[in-house]
């Protein structure tokens, strides 16, 4: 996985003093294809950039692996964690309750169950905040998290989305 710690921009520091943001974007070349995941972390004056690429995946699991692998990368969990992303898929089966509904069916006839899976064992360990973000429309965080999926999903080597390739859909 490739990061980056890069600088804070002005404008987030003073948003980030009191919660850690996360923004997220995921890419898929064909769908399935390549795909990539693009994460900024920030808080106070650390920021970090994170991108992973895969052989064949959906963008839809690299929107949901992007908010994961930004979870799984924060270990002071006292903070409320604010994540932006412009997939409705994630962020509505999440606020609006879907995937505990699925989960109790045990995600029959439902997408991603093993990312379901990941993500609701993480879940109850943060105070989280979802925000939606218009993807391709100027959000500069977003922009660069789009840049940074699409990068790792057109540049080898690639990951391999093991269960994906062998349970396709």
């Amino acid at each position: 996985m490739d990061s980056i710690l890069v600088p804070e921009p002005r404008a987030l520091k003073k948003m980030s003093q009191e919660k850690i943001l996360v923004f997220t974007d995921g890419s898929s070349r064909g769908n399935p294809g390549p795909g990539g995941f693009g994460i900024i972390l920030s808080f106070g004056k650390k920021r970090l950039e994170l991108s992973q690429g895969f052989r064949k995946t959906t963008n839809n699991r690299m929107e949901l692996l992007a908010v994961i692998v930004a979870l799984e990368h924060i270990k002071n969990r006292n903070y409320k964690v604010v994540i932006h992303s412009d997939s409705k898929y994630v962020l509505d089966s999440i606020t609006k309750g879907w995937v505990f509904g699925w989960a109790k069916k045990g995600f029959k006839d439902k997408k991603n169950p093993d990312l379901w899976q990941r993500y609701l064992a993480l879940h109850p360990h943060f105070k989280l905040e979802f925000v939606w973000v218009k993807g391709h429309a100027g959000h500069p965080e977003n922009e660069r998290c789009d840049e940074l999926a699409v990068e790792a999903a057109t540049k080898a080597p690639f990951e391999i989305d093991a269960w994906f390739e062998a349970n396709p859909s």
